[in-house]
């Protein structure tokens, strides 16, 4: 039985049209079974398509999950932008449950010159309101605050581990090229295993299977990510993460964000399949 779905992030490239529509046919020609709505310059999607959208998906058997805009930080200075980030991951969020989204992945926030423990206070607050606003609106898509790449920013394993195990509804989005960029680690089989290890101590089995993954290849320098890379150009031990995978036989899905988003999805299946 295959416990990992693989797909890309936004539409293939290889689509003949650019709709989201199309985007999850191609999905399904790949031979992939899962897609993740990219919404990171704004929600630009209605209701009525994201509902056409959520028949397509259902015929095809592709799962789907959304990512919110880039441009959130739940830290900033400005109470402005504080308020349209909350807003962009609840306007995301909405329409994602529309389409029957599973979760919704977001950037959470910088930490400017704050300390740590600090914002991971403010970070908390905001998605235990923000969590607490979806279940009062009936809405059944988990927040997926992402593992980030820069040094600079908040979103550490520990630091999201620890925060989905406070707020019911919220679990991380483990983005392995992320870990591996932000300090430079976190790329063998062993270390993987470790992380996988982290992520049962703090959120139990439950946690290994009910994943939602990205990966790519990274280029990255001493504050961590600089660009995505495909997997076969890069450094990333993609091999001994399909491994990892297999050994703590994890269940969720795979979202390829590698610059030939299909090709490295199709290379993840196959050797996860294999």
């Amino acid at each position: 039985m295959i416990q990992l779905q693989f797909g890309t992030a936004g539409i293939p490239i290889s689509s003949s049209s650019r709709d989201s529509i199309s985007g999850v046919k191609q999905v399904k020609e790949l031979g992939l079974n899962c897609m993740e709505m990219e919404f990171v310059r704004g929600v630009k999607m209605g209701t009525q398509t994201a509902n056409k959208v959520k028949k397509i998906a259902e015929e095809c058997d592709v799962t789907l999950s959304v990512h919110a805009p880039y441009y959130i930080n739940l830290n900033s200075r400005e109470m402005n932008k504080v308020e349209a980030s909350r807003k962009h991951i609840l306007t995301s969020a909405r329409i994602g449950a529309v389409m029957g989204a599973k979760g919704v992945v977001f950037h959470p926030a910088f930490y400017h010159n704050d300390p740590h423990d600090m914002v991971y206070g403010i970070v908390k607050t905001h998605l235990l309101e923000l969590s607490k606003q979806l279940e009062n609106e009936g809405l059944d898509i988990l927040l997926r605050p992402e593992t980030m790449g820069k040094v600079s920013q908040f979103g550490s394993l520990v630091e999201l581990l620890e925060i989905s195990a406070e707020i019911e509804g919220v679990l991380p989005c483990f983005d392995f090229a992320h870990m591996h960029a932000r300090e430079g680690v976190n790329n063998s089989y062993e270390e993987f295993c470790k992380i996988l290890s982290t992520i049962e101590d703090h959120l139990g089995r439950e946690g290994l299977d009910n994943m939602h993954i990205h990966i790519s290849g990274i280029e990255y320098g001493p504050k961590g990510e600089k660009k995505h890379l495909t997997l076969e150009e890069s450094d990333m031990d993609y091999h001994g993460l399909i491994k990892s995978w297999k050994e703590y036989d994890i269940k969720g899905t795979v979202i390829s964000e590698s610059p030939n988003i299909e090709q490295d999805a199709l290379l993840l299946a196959k050797l996860y399949r294999a």
